[in-house]
């Protein structure tokens, strides 16, 4: 009794260790720089995860928030230079006490649905604004290029274009 008691333990246990090991991703990533994009002292790296699905997991880790605030994400088209770039994408916010955000995404804010391999395509840019409207949401905590711009970078804080 006493054997089979441990084998039915040592079994649990090892099922619990490969369910662990389960993922949901592929293991294909894509990572870029955030550099701050105003006199805060701002930046970190959003990374592109891929799922087995074909969508993709966007992290974002931020170092220099805290608080309780909520940072808005904006995936935009074109480079952190194009002024007035349109909205492809809201991520979720940046919370500040964590600095960190995460998105599932599988379309873009116009409902196509998007790859993990097409959402890299892109020429375009991740912008985390200090506010979600009014005066401060010009200011552009962080920002970086992504995907096709990916390798384009700005030329400090002087080429981040502010949003509309």
């Amino acid at each position: 009794m006493k054997y089979v008691w441990m084998l039915a333990l040592i079994g649990g246990l090892a099922a619990c260790q490969k369910s662990e090991l389960v993922s949901d991703f592929t293991g294909n990533q894509a990572v870029y720089t955030l550099a701050a994009g105003s006199a805060y002292n701002v930046n970190g790296t959003v990374t592109f995860k891929k799922r087995k699905n074909g969508t993709t997991t966007v992290l974002i880790e931020l170092s220099g928030t805290e608080g309780d605030s909520k940072f808005p994400v904006h995936l935009h088209l074109g480079n952190i230079s194009t002024p007035d770039a349109e909205i492809a994408l809201l991520l979720s916010p940046v919370t500040a006490s964590t600095g960190k955000s995460e998105t599932i995404v599988t379309a873009l804010a116009n409902e196509t649905q998007i790859t993990y391999k097409e959402l890299l395509a892109m020429a375009a840019c991740v912008k985390i604004h200090l506010a979600q409207s009014g005066p401060n949401y010009s200011v552009i905590l962080a920002a970086g290029n992504i995907g096709a711009n990916g390798t384009t970078l700005a030329n400090g804080r002087v080429g981040i274009a502010v949003c509309q």
